[in-house]
């Protein structure tokens, strides 16, 4: 047997991936911060395909509450509760309307939630990861700002770690912090971050020999998963009605549906097919799934190996918490 970790696999898109994977047999565990709603997810899996699923409180917001998880997720392993793990699923995250606000760290919330976080948890979970498995970062098409998907919901700004989780902070007064952005500018520079993760893990992967596969994953506009639950109520009602999806295909907007995005998240995370796609990017679009070209920024060296560097100074990390691969 063996055991794959998700975050955020309790709700919307995680859920269908989760279902997916219990359906093949593998044993899960749920993170996030719904006990009582990973729970109940949790006894429906098991009474129907007798799964283990255990659940993990995970808030990506706080790095305390990442660094704890994850210890207890070792100890999982080591006591023998769960089998090996050979995927870990970065599927958490959010966008945050209204006022700039900041995580329990003092970083900007979307860019703590969407990025620090699960930073942090690869970092310190790639050591229980068995050979050949699997890390999976759920993206955004909003990433790209050439794509319909960019332009609608906000372009992206540079991708500098240190701005983005001090953005707002004194922006009259301190040059570096940056002023506030809209939310869509947040939220699609938040997934331009998450792709380049996934490039930069892969380098580094490659270049110590590691057989661990790193992918980034667009699971398309699918606006039922609650994606807008921060705005107007006539707007999510209108988003996800068939109308809305016939306009957006017609011009141009990545579209796809919560069952098709959950069971391609779960065939790049366990499927043979995608072992050898370590690096790239796939979309689920219109009940494709495809490897396809991600925002040209996306592919910088440079700013991607500034990002990995600067993301390992906001969360604080220690030596002894970096593993060998990625030293």
């Amino acid at each position: 047997m063996s055991t794959i970790l998700i975050t955020g696999g309790h709700s919307g898109i995680g859920l269908a991936a989760t279902r997916e994977l219990a359906a093949k047999g593998i044993d899960i565990v749920l993170a996030g911060r719904s006990p009582e709603r990973m729970q109940s997810v949790a006894e429906q899996l098991h009474a129907q395909w007798g799964v283990v699923v255990r659940t993990l409180a995970l808030d990506t917001s706080s790095l305390a509450s990442v660094r704890a998880a994850a210890a207890r997720l070792r100890a999982m392993r080591e006591d023998g509760g769960i089998d090996p793990l050979i995927a870990i699923v970065c599927n958490a995250g959010g966008r945050f309307d209204g006022a700039v606000s900041y995580s329990p760290d003092g970083y900007e919330t979307t860019f703590a939630t969407n990025c620090l976080g699960h930073f942090l948890l690869v970092e310190l979970l790639l050591p229980s990861l068995a050979e050949g498995g699997r890390v999976v970062y759920t993206a955004s098409g909003t990433h790209d700002p050439d794509s319909v998907d960019g332009k609608m919901v906000g372009a992206v700004v540079e991708p500098d770690a240190l701005v983005l989780a001090n953005i707002g902070k004194n922006s009259d007064k301190a040059k570096d912090s940056g002023k506030a952005l809209s939310a869509g500018k947040r939220y699609s520079t938040s997934k331009l971050c998450t792709v380049m993760y996934a490039y930069e893990l892969d380098r580094r992967l490659r270049r110590t020999g590691s057989s661990v596969v790193s992918i980034a994953y667009d699971p398309g506009s699918v606006p039922a998963t609650g994606f807008l639950r921060g705005m107007p109520t006539p707007i999510r009602w209108f988003s996800a009605t068939p109308l809305m999806k016939w306009v957006s295909k017609r011009i141009g907007v990545t579209t796809s549906d919560v069952e098709f995005s959950g069971a391609s998240l779960a065939a790049l995370a366990t499927a043979p097919d995608y072992s050898e796609h370590s690096g790239e990017y796939f979309q689920a679009n219109d009940g494709t799934l495809a490897s396809t070209r991600s925002a040209r920024l996306s592919y910088d060296k440079r700013r991607a190996a500034k990002l990995w560097d600067d993301s390992k100074q906001l969360v604080h990390l220690s030596a002894t918490e970096e593993p060998a691969q990625l030293k």
